[in-house]
């Protein structure tokens, strides 16, 4: 405040008001940009990892499951494992963040079993 009052009183120049006028919109708004603060880690979505995990889980086996699993963990998803299911082969993906593993049918785009860590070969009933 008082490096902008200098700057009003002392400028030789006649637009010196202006600069202080903008050096002290600048400050506020770069100390307003520099606060944000969240109380839980969520995404694009608003959800946390461990309600996108439950939604994927509430509807596996429903069609666009897939589509809800891209979007959730966009990126995030790793292949460890093929195994027989769904129609065909299902594949099994691990999401690191939430410590959580898909099996996948891509024939269907349905998401047929979730298990915590890395499971590499979910049950045969699961996944057929």
């Amino acid at each position: 405040m008082k490096l902008n009052l200098f700057l009003t009183q002392n400028a030789v120049f006649p637009w010196g008001k202006s600069v202080a006028m903008a050096t002290l919109l600048t400050t506020g708004l770069l100390s307003i940009a520099t606060v944000p603060v969240r109380a839980q880690e969520t995404n694009a979505t608003g959800l946390s990892g461990a309600q996108q995990v439950a939604f994927v889980q509430e509807h596996r086996g429903q069609f666009g499951g897939g589509d809800q699993l891209r979007r959730f963990f966009f990126g995030d998803l790793e292949p460890i494992s093929v195994q027989p299911g769904g129609a065909g082969m299902v594949v099994n993906l691990y999401n690191k963040a939430t410590d959580t593993t898909f099996a996948y049918c891509a024939t269907f785009d349905v998401v047929v079993a979730v298990g915590t860590g890395r499971v590499t070969a979910f049950p045969d009933g699961d996944v057929r």
